[in-house]
C-alpha cells in the first residue's frame, strides 16, 4: 500500500532524524513524502487557502485522507497499525497524511478528510509532527510483522 505524507514547508533542523525514520518506514510501506511550499503571510485567512490548494494539487483519487490536527482523535500505535492494515486490505489505493504549516490546515480541507488524527494535544511544529508520524509509520510496520521494536501493548 502506498502512504503519502504531504507536508507544508521544508524540514529544517530535524532533517537527519527525518531521513532516518523515512528510510525505516519505507521498509514497510511504499512511502512518498511531498513538501508543498509554505505560503507567505502573517494572517491565517490569507495563508490557509493557498496552502490548502497546494496540498489538494498533490492528492490522488482513491486515497484515504488523514488530517493531522491537534483537535483530532488520538490513535495508539497498535490502532495505527490495525487501521493501516485494514486500509491495505480494502479498496483504498493508499493513504494521504496531511500536515499543515504554522496555521495548521484550512477548515474546508480538514472536512474533506475521512479522519482527523492527533499526535498530541500539544501544538507541534510541523517538522516535529512529521518526525513523530514517520516513527509511528515505522512502528506500525514492525507491529504488523511481529518484529521486536514495539514494546508497548498492542
Amino acid at each position: 500500500m502506498k502512504i503519502s505524507v504531504i507536508a507544508v514547508g521544508k524540514a529544517r533542523g530535524l532533517g537527519p532524524a527525518l531521513a532516518e525514520y523515512e528510510s525505516r518506514a519505507a521498509r514497510y510501506w511504499r512511502l512518498e513524502v511531498v513538501e508543498v511550499p509554505q505560503a507567505r503571510g502573517r494572517l491565517a485567512p490569507a495563508v490557509l487557502p493557498r496552502e490548502a490548494e497546494a496540498i489538494r494539487s498533490r492528492l490522488r483519487p482513491g486515497f484515504v485522507r488523514v488530517a493531522l490536527t491537534r483537535g483530532g482523535r488520538g490513535w495508539s500505535s497498535g490502532e495505527m497499525a490495525r487501521r493501516l492494515e485494514r486500509f491495505s486490505q480494502g479498496p483504498e489505493r493508499g493513504v494521504h497524511f496531511l500536515i499543515g504549516g504554522a496555521f495548521g490546515l484550512a477548515d474546508d480541507l480538514r472536512h474533506e478528510c475521512e479522519w482527523e488524527l492527533s499526535l498530541s494535544s500539544f501544538t507541534l511544529p510541523h517538522d516535529f509532527a512529521r518526525l513523530v508520524l514517520m516513527e509511528q509509520l515505522y512502528r506500525a510496520g514492525t507491529i504488523l510483522r511481529g518484529e521486536p521494536y514495539h514494546k508497548g501493548s498492542k
